[in-house]
């Protein structure tokens, strides 16, 4: 008999077998369902909020702010030197006039704080450096090094650096950045984990159901293959039909909370992010319901199939 005609009769007794144990099929396929709906949540959640912490993470800089008669030289020696630390994402450079000109622009409603700027007939604002770096976790090294440049000629037209008053909300960051990677990839564990177990004990339950039919097969001399790739074509199948279901509904899911979801997260919508990212998404789910059904069956034949 040949490998191709044995691979195509193991493949129609699996889906056989997947059909005929109707209940327990749909058990697996159901609980695998559920468990590949939340990885694709995490997987959408997790996008989500790396999209919305680098929002907040533009916004978060340290400030190093000049005595008004810095001199430009001085102030770009130590834009300069600032650039050249590989902890450093940009340094904006916020002349005297462009520094007054923002000021008249966020007070141009408060006619007291105009009257007072042109009583004192000069600009009393000095130039600054917004610096930003690549890592939210690198900006306590940044002000350490700014520190140590105040001892130089140069920095010392520096008036202040305000790294310790945005401090906390820095530190709160990173805390979040830091715990969101964590408790993603213990969840994803966890999951992989849940899978598994149930995925197994499925398995292990079809094969006791047709310990009968094993015993046959035994008798007449069937091969390895022959008896356990049904059960492997059964694990691949449930993974198969549970990442098409999960496909199939985060689709009108994605569609209805895709407004809703670019209210909450400000740039990111969960419709746009389905359709842009499909191929990745399908490539995830298909993947690991394929893998997770394949590994089950595995394990689940060489424990309980000794032959």
């Amino acid at each position: 008999m040949s490998f191709w005609l044995t691979t195509k009769r193991v493949a129609r007794y699996g889906l056989i077998g997947f059909i005929r144990n109707g209940f327990v099929s749909l058990a697996a396929v159901m609980i695998m369902t559920i468990t590949l709906f939340v990885v694709a949540l995490l997987l959408i959640a997790g996008s989500a909020l790396q999209s919305t912490l680098a929002l907040l993470t533009d916004k978060v800089d340290v400030n190093v702010y000049f005595q008004t008669e810095a001199s430009e030289e001085q102030i770009q020696n130590v834009q300069r030197s600032l650039e050249a630390l590989p902890e450093v994402a940009a340094v904006t450079y916020t002349s005297r006039e462009q520094a007054l000109e923002e000021f008249r622009e966020r007070h141009k409603n408060e006619q007291l704080m105009t009257q007072a700027l042109d009583q004192l007939g000069e600009n009393p604002l000095g130039a600054s450096l917004a610096v930003q770096a690549k890592d939210t976790s690198h900006y306590e090294t940044i002000a350490k090094f700014i520190e140590t440049q105040q001892a130089l000629p140069d920095g010392s037209a520096i008036s202040k650096v305000n790294f310790y008053q945005n401090k906390t909300a820095i530190d709160r960051l990173t805390n979040i950045i830091n715990a969101s990677r964590t408790a993603g990839f213990a969840t994803a564990i966890f999951l992989f984990c849940a899978s598994l177990l149930i995925t197994f004990n499925t398995i292990r339950l079809a094969i006791y159901t047709a310990r009968d039919e094993i015993g046959v097969m035994n008798l007449v001399g069937a091969g390895r293959w022959y008896v356990r790739g049904p059960f492997m074509i059964a694990g691949v199948l449930y993974g198969i039909v549970a990442s098409l279901i999960v496909l199939f509904v985060l689709y009108p899911v994605a569609a209805w909370i895709g407004p809703a979801s670019e209210r909450f997260f400000g740039s990111f919508n969960v419709f746009n992010y389905y359709t842009s990212q499909f191929p990745l998404i399908f490539f995830v789910i298909v993947g690991l319901g394929v893998g997770l059904g394949a590994l089950s069956s595995f394990l689940a034949v060489r424990r309980y199939l000794r032959m």
